[in-house]
């Protein structure tokens, strides 16, 4: 496959993974943490005390509307160690993805996208493997999280500007930023280029 078939393929994959999940928050735009007598003072406003119920949310309810939404399933059932959150099949086609979520009215600050590790085994060792994150802005209302359809960005690592946090070791990048085409051999060599964690016999 040549680098333009690889960057159509991908942004083909990309645009129908966001069609999806605009259907998904058409579907749910809002909902409630939980209810005024469980915390009658609410909840602070902290992306990280909703993170991983709202990336829930997001999975079940692609699950669960499967048929609604034209896809012939979902999985949700990923480990923990696992780079994708669910896999999307529609007909003959799969698409991994990795939920993320941010505070639409916060700041754009870099993120830790991905273990550069993790992510260099996992493309090195399945050529049909691409990764793609699907970044959804919400507001938080007291006790209720309501999406912002404006705000939804998807973008897949291998088109990441490549930094790496010295850190952790981690790929950091803003969620919303240029995309930057290239193979994926090159980016496997970008990986390998500024990973601390990457040793290879």
């Amino acid at each position: 496959m040549s680098m333009q078939e690889e960057i159509k393929l991908i942004n083909s994959e990309m645009a129908t993974v966001k069609r999806i999940l605009l259907a998904v928050v058409g579907i749910i735009p809002s909902f409630d943490i939980t209810d005024s007598k469980v915390l009658p003072y609410g909840l602070k406003a902290h992306t990280r005390s909703v993170c991983w119920i709202v990336e829930q949310v997001i999975t079940q309810q692609t699950k669960f509307n499967a048929k609604k939404l034209g896809l012939t399933g979902v999985d949700i059932d990923m480990p923990d160690t696992c780079l994708h959150d669910c896999i999307i099949h529609q007909d003959d086609k799969r698409y991994f993805v990795n939920v993320k979520i941010h505070n639409a009215d916060g700041k754009d600050n870099k993120n830790d996208i991905s273990a550069v590790e993790k992510l260099y085994m996992q493309y090195q060792g399945n050529s049909d493997y691409r990764l793609i994150y699907a970044c959804f802005g919400f507001r938080f209302r007291n006790l209720t999280i309501e999406f912002v359809k404006e705000d939804i960005e998807v973008f897949c690592p291998q088109f990441l500007p490549v930094y790496v946090n010295p850190r952790n070791d981690k790929i950091q990048a803003f969620y919303h930023h240029k995309p930057i085409y290239r193979s994926r051999s090159d980016f496997l060599r970008l990986l390998r280029e500024n990973s601390k964690s990457i040793v290879l016999s």
